[in-house]
């Protein structure tokens, strides 16, 4: 279809901007000078992509070099999903509208459980099939990555290869092999064989696992693969590849700013958290190099704000030294910062100034549990005292709101936990009211928002259950009538799609007829109230004979082989064990900075910690 008859039909869709590319910062090439074509899948609206900062790090990595050709495509949102399968439209890149069946690669990043139907819509919308053994030599290698891959079980058999750990290295040694192996004439399986050899890339299809009623009997490796699969891992963040400009959007986007990496990993060992384990060990950029990659973001793109992304930017060891040179040019040209995760135990008066002086809007904090004893369960390490003497400086510093983030169904929660959260809140209200000098005439405004523990791989809590939908929607109710001001108010997750999640997040390659099931019958954006409906997926689990509380509600013994079992994400199953042990107790884990919890990161082995001892 010519490119003029294309954009008549973006007309029908929602929001034309989605679809038609050519905003700044895109970068088009000759498709006949570049030996490499990968399409950038992201599984989700162009909105939610574009926000996306792996997706901007590797766009401008791989166009970096002059043999690849890197292109985004999206999700199209189901309106204009129709439009093309009613005008026989194929799956397109948006700079240069082209199939990609026609690439090489075909890449996706997945960051949320909930997008695993869209992956087979872009693949179906593509024209490919969708398992990879029935896709042949002549179809592009589907590739994946993102925190997902840590369990990459339930979508195994629809993804060719995919990258454990950080990409920037991994992805351009398989792409270089492929282009070895392309160029010799190599088939698809002798190319796979030989990627598996390379650190971090994970190939399902020589992986054998045979199961034993509702556990994993083993999992064995085809002579040409390794016996466990290694993350990769960036070890010097000052001189790996960061973009000077992004891809700038017609259309509003969900975090529509400049956005600036300052480290990776986390010191703090929550354990519930996926994020604060798989990303370890803890490595961070250094002052000068990010105020420098801040201010040639904001002179190619022209945006006025600059957002700091890391787990918990508070514990950035030189954020005030970051924040002054942040200052001595973003005043200047009136450039605005967003400093998202900040810690409770370590927010002060001076930063409340700095942050007063950036920008001044709502305070966002996690608590995560309503009471000491639940908040030593899940080894948070603040105190009720802390979190009460920070909104108090928060209040004093002229804040009237601040939002607090809680999960209700973690490991050993009683309702006087959930009752906990409601007395919290009340708490933080009337210390606002006790401040003599607040806003007069300004009311104070408590958020609470509750999210249902989900259990990870990967986490000291990867063992545990999930409670059920019934009990999810009881424990939310509770937590409502124990809330008797409409100074806080409250929100909540749904518990349906909660329930989903903790069943795909430990779930086995058994899983993969289930959604290709659901992808049939309808399934996708499941991640969207709109779209998703429960009652399909229970009906498809029911058809093909699969209880899904076998995966979410059950406990996992130490001792038997999890689905992720042959992949290393650096954190040993010991750690685990040992933590959920201590989880069982009550018992604290202090966070790196103050001790070595011998995790397995081995951080100062590979001398990739911030902090040398």
């Amino acid at each position: 279809m010519d490119n003029k008859k294309l954009e008549e039909l973006f007309l029908k869709a929602q929001k034309p901007g989605r679809y038609s590319g050519n905003e700044q910062g895109s970068i088009i090439k000759d498709k006949n000078k570049v030996d490499i074509r990968f399409a950038f899948c992201f599984p989700d609206t162009y909105e939610i992509g574009m926000s996306h900062l792996g997706m901007k790090i590797l766009y401008s990595l791989f166009n970096s070099r002059e043999d690849i050709w890197c292109e985004r495509v999206f999700a199209p949102w189901i309106d204009f999903r129709q439009v093309m399968i009613e005008n026989h439209i194929p799956l397109f890149a948006l700079e240069s509208r082209d199939p990609v069946k026609d690439f090489d690669f075909i890449g996706f990043t997945l960051q949320y459980e909930m997008s695993y139907t869209n992956v087979l819509s872009m693949l179906d919308l593509a024209g490919l099939p969708l398992k990879s053994k029935e896709r042949n030599d002549l179809s592009p290698i589907v590739v994946a990555g993102g925190p997902c891959a840590c369990n990459a079980e339930p979508i195994a058999e629809f993804i060719d290869i995919f990258f454990l750990g950080e990409g920037e290295e991994v992805d351009l040694e398989v792409i270089d092999l492929y282009k070895e192996y392309k160029t010799k004439g190599a088939t698809k399986e002798e190319f796979l064989k030989a990627a598996a050899k390379i650190e971090g890339v994970y190939v399902p299809s020589l992986y054998t696992v045979e199961y034993e009623d509702e556990k994993i009997k083993s999992i064995t490796p085809k002579e040409e693969a390794p016996a466990t699969v290694k993350k990769r891992i960036i070890k010097d963040l000052d001189k790996v590849h960061y973009p000077k400009e992004f891809v700038v959007p017609y259309i509003e986007i969900v975090h529509d700013r400049a956005v600036q990496e300052i480290y990776r990993g986390c010191i703090r060992g929550c354990r519930f958290c996926q994020a604060g384990f798989i990303y370890r060990p803890v490595r961070q950029k250094s002052a000068d190099v990010i105020s420098e990659q801040a201010k040639d973001l904001c002179a190619s793109t022209g945006y006025d704000e600059i957002s700091l992304s890391s787990l918990s930017t508070s514990d950035y060891t030189e954020l005030e030294p970051l924040l002054n040179k942040l200052l001595d040019w973003t005043d200047e040209e009136k450039v605005s910062l967003s400093l998202p995760s900040l810690r409770i135990d370590n927010f002060s008066p001076e930063l409340l100034a700095k942050i007063n002086h950036i920008r001044k809007s709502g305070l966002t904090f996690a608590p995560e549990a309503g009471t000491q004893r639940l908040r030593d369960v899940i080894n948070k390490n603040i105190t009720e005292q802390e979190i009460l003497d920070t909104c108090r400086i928060a209040f004093e510093g002229g804040h009237t709101s601040v939002k607090l983030y809680f999960m209700i169904g973690l490991p050993t929660e009683t309702d006087e936990d959930i009752k906990g959260i409601a007395d919290l809140a009340q708490k933080i209200v009337d210390i606002y009211y006790s401040i003599p000098n607040r806003r007069k005439g300004k009311g104070v405004d408590v958020g609470v928002s509750v999210s249902t523990f989900v259990p990870k791989p990967f986490t000291p809590f990867q063992f545990e259950p999930q409670i059920s939908r019934e009990e999810i929607l009881r424990r939310q109710e509770y937590l409502r009538s124990c809330i008797t001001t409409k100074k806080v108010s409250l929100s909540w997750h749904d518990s349906a799609t909660s329930f989903l999640e903790g069943v795909f997040a430990r779930g086995d390659r058994r899983l993969s007829a289930v959604i290709e099931e659901a992808y049939r019958r309808g399934c996708i954006f499941d991640g969207w109230s709109e779209c998703f409906a429960l009652e399909k997926w229970l009906k498809v689990f029911a058809d093909l004979g699969i209880d899904p509380k076998k995966y979410s509600e059950r406990s996992f013994t130490y001792d038997e082989i999890l689905p992720w079992e042959h992949l290393d994400y650096a954190v040993t199953k010991d750690f685990f064990i040992k933590q959920n042990k201590l989880a069982k107790e009550a018992v604290t884990t202090p966070n790196c900075r103050i001790s070595c919890a011998a995790c397995g990161a081995n951080c100062y082995k590979e001398g990739v910690c911030f902090e040398k001892r």
